[in-house]
C-alpha cells in the first residue's frame, strides 16, 4: 500500500516538488527515502536545514516551513514510467495545491518536473522569470537523484541560491 507523501500546510516558506515518489518512499511513507538519493545531504550542505535530516524526519520539517509534494503521486522505479495522462492530471492537482497553500517558494526538484508543470521547452536553474501562481516564486533546482550526472558541489551551489530566498 502506498502512503501519502504530501506534507503541506499554509504559510510554508518552501514547497519541494518532485516528479513522483520512488518505490522505497512509497513503501516507507517518507520523502526522498531511497538510499541513492542525495536530497537530505544537499539541503544540509546548502544551509537550508540546520542539520542532516533523515527521510523519516520529513514531517518535522513542516514546523520549519518546509513542505513536500510531487507532480504525480504514484511511486515508480523511474520517472520515465509516468504517463502523459498522469502528468496532465498531476499538473492540475499541483496547481491547486500551490494556489491553496501559497508557499513563498515552489522549488522544483529537477528541471524536468518544472518543464512538465509549466509546459515550457526550457528553463534556467534558479528563480524563474515568470511565476505560474502569482505571489509564489518558482525556483528550479537539479534533481537529487543519484542518477544525476552533475557534480555534488554544482548541485549544492544551486540550492545555496534557493537559501537566498528563504
Amino acid at each position: 500500500m502506498t502512503k501519502n507523501l504530501d506534507h503541506l500546510k499554509l504559510g510554508l516558506t518552501v514547497l519541494f516538488i518532485g516528479f513522483n515518489p520512488s518505490l522505497v518512499s512509497g513503501q516507507v511513507g517518507h520523502n526522498y527515502a531511497n538510499k541513492n538519493n542525495r536530497f537530505w545531504k544537499i539541503l544540509y550542505e546548502a544551509g537550508i536545514t540546520d542539520r542532516l535530516y533523515l527521510p523519516e524526519e520529513d514531517l518535522k520539517l513542516l514546523d520549519k516551513g518546509i513542505g513536500f509534494t510531487n507532480i504525480v503521486s504514484r511511486p515508480t522505479r523511474a520517472a520515465d514510467e509516468i504517463t502523459k495522462e498522469e502528468y496532465q492530471e498531476g499538473r492540475k492537482i499541483l496547481y491547486e495545491k500551490i494556489t491553496s497553500y501559497k508557499p513563498k517558494i515552489a522549488c522544483f526538484v529537477g528541471k524536468g518536473v518544472y518543464l512538465q508543470y509549466s509546459h515550457l521547452k526550457k528553463a534556467p536553474w534558479g528563480q524563474q522569470e515568470k511565476n505560474i501562481v502569482p505571489g509564489v516564486i518558482d525556483f528550479v533546482a537539479p534533481s537529487s537523484s543519484g542518477l544525476v550526472r552533475m557534480k555534488m558541489k554544482d548541485v549544492t551551489t544551486i540550492y545555496k541560491h534557493l537559501k537566498d530566498y528563504i
